[in-house]
């Protein structure tokens, strides 16, 4: 079975899988920390170099007052619960996002649990807080515009390199892998421009009701897969190039 370096995941269900239940959404959210944990155990067995998890997407701001505030003290209580196994699995925590929304708080537990594993050499976990592509993808045509104002930058010197480096994603290859969950067809504002070449894979099942043996099916499927980068089949196969070879 070909392992990903970089596998995405769009963690989607939750909400639906308590509907179902006749359960208030939070246990949904519970049961789906409970994935969390299970998938990062596997992919870390499995070797994955990077695990992307979309967390909390910038749109999810809109929802009910009571339904952020539980999901904010639902992440603390993840990160301060897993921060121990992470150290002992040697799994680095790294984020994206617009961070500076996020409770302080919830904030302050991040910080200390990315300074805590900054130097672990394992798998990094990231996780997409307060995040949305465009939102991004603007920021970085910002930053960028800023440094060519400034003279530091010349214009000519802007290319997709120079524009990967601005992103929230800078010095994270891109993913090899997408899953999405609950049987939705689309991506949701997430990494945009890094999944240009990227496998897709949407799964019926709930996050919720996601699991290892889930993840490797995907992985199975994902492994009969030709990654092409735009050329033939008979080109890869004439030339040696690796299917899992990364870039644009």
């Amino acid at each position: 079975m070909r392992i990903p370096r970089h596998l995405a995941i769009i963690m989607d269900g939750n909400g639906r899988w308590a509907q179902q239940r006749q359960l208030p959404r939070f246990a949904g959210h519970q049961k789906g920390v409970e994935t969390v944990q299970e998938i990062v155990t596997e992919a870390t067995r499995l070797g994955i170099g990077y695990l992307t998890l979309y967390a909390f997407s910038s749109e999810n701001w809109g929802r009910p007052e009571s339904e952020v505030e539980a999901l904010m003290g639902l992440l603390g209580i993840y990160l301060q619960s897993q921060l121990d196994t992470m150290l002992a699995n040697r799994i680095r925590l790294n984020v994206i996002g617009e961070i500076d929304r996020l409770p302080r708080e919830t904030a302050a537990i991040l910080r200390d649990c990315l300074q805590a594993t900054a130097e672990q050499p394992g798998m990094v976990l990231t996780l997409a807080l307060s995040y949305g592509s465009r939102n991004e993808i603007v920021r970085a045509v910002r930053d960028l515009s800023q440094q060519v104002a400034n003279g530091h930058l010349a214009l000519d010197g802007i290319d997709e390199e120079t524009f990967s480096n601005a992103l929230d994603t800078s010095g994270l290859p891109d993913p090899e892998l997408l899953i999405r969950t609950s049987g939705e067809l689309r991506i949701s504002n997430f990494l945009l421009w890094q999944i240009a070449y990227t496998e897709l894979i949407f799964s019926d099942i709930l996050w919720p009701d996601f699991s290892a043996t889930e993840l490797n099916k995907a992985l199975e499927e994902y492994s009969g897969r030709q990654r092409r980068f735009g050329l033939t089949g008979e080109q890869l196969s004439g030339d040696g190039r690796s299917t899992e070879e990364g870039g644009h």
